[in-house]
């Protein structure tokens, strides 16, 4: 299945920049810093009808064309973003994702995020037993404390000191805002980043998780609670000891 899955990625890649040359289409969704191109649709109803042509029995839970209210929990689901971080992608044409994650009755399988401009792959999860970096496995990175790294934040929960924030990010070495959730997850894989806070959607998120459960770092919500794939929500992630100190801001204790 992998190895299918990353050759939906590169071709999807490749239309992407094909995109990138041409007259993009840009709508808002949610107001204007809330995009969605005519890329974004082509490139996930691209990916769809792979899927379908693979797996007729799957389903999909993705961001666009109306395919963003599929549970998680019940045989086997595709999660997919086609441009994580279109706002990037419109403004700078650079520091987007493709985002995939297989999921088998809720339980993360295969996780796939690649960085189409620098051509980086981050792929892995339970099915293989392992993460790779294109061809090349990767182990967890240093277990880091929140004071000895920099930290992935949400701007507006930054700026209004939402579920402590801003002390998360004044404790660490500093605070990084990448306006790519993928980004964040590349980040924390390669151990660049210790821990990333924000509110995500399940296509956010999905890919990054299951590399993470598989490198031993964790990722809940506000109150330790599982993810639930079935809304925009608080998220945390990060090393053990990262996530350690961070809930002890939630419990009081700072």
């Amino acid at each position: 299945m992998e190895k299918e899955i990353i050759s939906w990625i590169y071709e999807a890649a490749e239309r992407i920049k094909t995109g990138l040359g041409e007259a993009l289409k840009v709508d808002q969704k949610n107001g204007r810093t809330d995009l969605v191109t005519n890329v974004d649709k082509e490139v996930q109803n691209f990916l769809v009808e792979k899927i379908k042509a693979y797996d007729p029995t799957a389903k999909i839970l993705g961001e666009e064309n109306g395919l963003d209210q599929t549970a998680i929990d019940c045989g086997r689901v595709f999660v997919i973003d086609p441009i994580d971080g279109t706002l990037n992608f419109v403004m700078q044409q650079e520091n987007f994702c493709i985002m995939i994650a297989v999921y088998e009755d809720g339980v993360g399988q295969l996780g796939f995020i690649y960085d189409v401009m620098r051509d980086e792959l981050f792929w892995g999860g339970a099915k293989v037993g392992k993460v790779f970096f294109n061809k090349k496995e990767i182990s967890a990175p240093e277990n880091k404390h929140l004071s000895q790294g920099l930290i992935g934040m949400n701007a507006a929960l930054y700026r209004q000191n939402l579920y402590h924030a801003q002390e998360i990010g004044n404790t660490s070495m500093g605070i990084r805002i990448l306006g790519c959730a993928g980004l964040e997850f590349i980040a924390m894989i390669k151990g660049t980043q210790i821990g990333y806070v924000s509110v995500l959607s399940p296509w956010d998120y999905a890919a990054g998780k299951i590399m993470m459960d598989q490198l031993g770092m964790p990722s809940w919500g506000a109150d330790k609670q599982s993810l639930t794939f079935r809304k925009r929500e608080f998220f945390i992630g990060g090393t053990q000891a990262t996530m350690t100190d961070i809930q002890a801001f939630h419990k009081g204790k700072h």
